[in-house]
């Protein structure tokens, strides 16, 4: 019999002090924070999601954004005390909040870690400060740094520091430099990743001058090789991690799990396997509609097809290097891979998928051109 795959919660905090040009995400700015009525919400928004639950423990909670570092950590606790309240914890949960150096304080940073916080995943971007007025980041480079040693001083040594590359007039040199900044305070986890514009955001309306395509393939290549030289092992198209320490919240999601979501704009992911089914859903999406009590938290669901599940499967395990066991597709879409053998030996011919024992992966340049393979699919 299949079982049901591991389950993960996320729970969205979406306001910012600023909206930077470049985020797409479902984040807004605020004068008045209403941290006690949307923690409330949160609360009743997770009551609703419990039948999907279906007797599982927790394997991971994400609080993103947005900035939650802009909660309290008297509302954190509160959110994780109800959470496990009604749903059990793994042993060995792994906790991530999302913090913003512009906001970090060290009382705020002990307080996430008493409530439950093991892992911090901090939005730098870049060191520098020119880039990081670009970017319309409220920090300096200085606090980033800073954040760092708080979040260790706090006792929260699993930290993750994002960054980004191919950022307006930036060279090769300068997107290294961000690098080594970054492995200098010693994080268990990079994320490094390219500036995208993306629609509906202030770049894509008015776009900044980005390194030529030549250029930003030779700070990804000489990215990747000294992120490797300093024992960041990539294991996912954009995340770097010192042995062991990889986002077992990500890779949940990765691997096809299970997750909950709640706050508006949030995302889940159920399964029937079974019935060879997926149910997505989703909440609604403007804070205000989120808070009012006459309107609903769920905004909508959709259960995907059977000939859905493949491509739906695909887009999250070929973003990890090793890509997926035989046993783990068919375990999570309850379809046999070998119905998909025509596809998958054609992207093995063109050079974009290979198998080794019973594990299918992408090639580097799979990873490199990962939207042609999964049109395949």
């Amino acid at each position: 019999m299949l079982e049901l795959p591991p389950l993960s919660l996320y729970i969205h905090i979406p306001w910012c002090i600023r909206k930077c040009p470049y985020c797409d995400f479902n984040s807004h700015t605020t004068e008045t924070l209403p941290e006690q009525d949307y923690t409330k919400a949160l609360i009743e928004d997770l009551e609703q999601e419990l039948p999907l639950v279906q007797n599982r423990s927790l394997h991971s909670i994400f609080i993103g954004g947005g900035t939650p570092s802009l909660f309290s950590a008297a509302a954190i606790a509160e959110i994780l005390n109800a959470v496990e309240k009604r749903i059990p914890f793994s042993t060995d949960i792994e906790i991530t909040l999302e913090a913003n150096p512009g906001t970090v304080e060290q009382e705020k940073f002990s307080g996430y870690a008493a409530a439950g916080v093991n892992r911090l995943s901090i939005g730098v971007q870049s060191f520098n400060a020119q880039h990081l007025q670009s970017l319309g980041r409220i920090h300096s480079n200085t606090e980033a740094i800073k954040a760092a040693a708080t979040a260790k001083s706090a006792g929260i040594t699993n930290f993750n520091i994002d960054l980004m590359h191919g950022l307006p007039q930036q060279s090769q040199q300068q997107a290294l430099d961000d690098i080594q900044q970054a492995i200098d305070l010693a994080p268990a986890h990079i994320s490094w990743y390219q500036l995208t514009i993306e629609p509906n955001t202030a770049f894509y309306n008015a776009p900044p001058t980005l390194p030529p395509d030549d250029s930003l393939a030779d700070i990804q290549a000489a990215g990747e090789q000294h992120l490797q030289q300093h024992r960041y092992q990539q294991y996912e198209i954009s995340a770097y991690s010192q042995p062991g320490k990889q986002s077992q919240h990500n890779i949940n999601y990765w691997s096809f799990g299970d997750y909950i979501g709640i706050g508006a704009g949030a995302h889940g992911k159920q399964s029937d396997i079974a019935n060879q089914q997926i149910l997505r859903r989703w909440k609604t999406r403007a804070p205000n509609d989120f808070l009012n009590p006459k309107k609903h938290f769920k905004a909508g669901e959709r259960l995907l097809a059977a000939d859905e599940i493949p491509l739906e499967f695909m887009m999250n395990s070929l973003r990890l290097n090793q890509g997926f066991q035989t046993q783990l597709f068919e375990q999570r879409t309850g379809i046999a891979l070998a119905t998909l053998n025509q596809k998958l030996a054609s992207l093995i011919k063109r050079g974009l998928l290979q198998q080794a024992g019973d594990r299918t992966y992408p090639t580097a340049t799979g990873r490199r051109f990962l939207n042609s393979l999964l049109e395949e699919f």
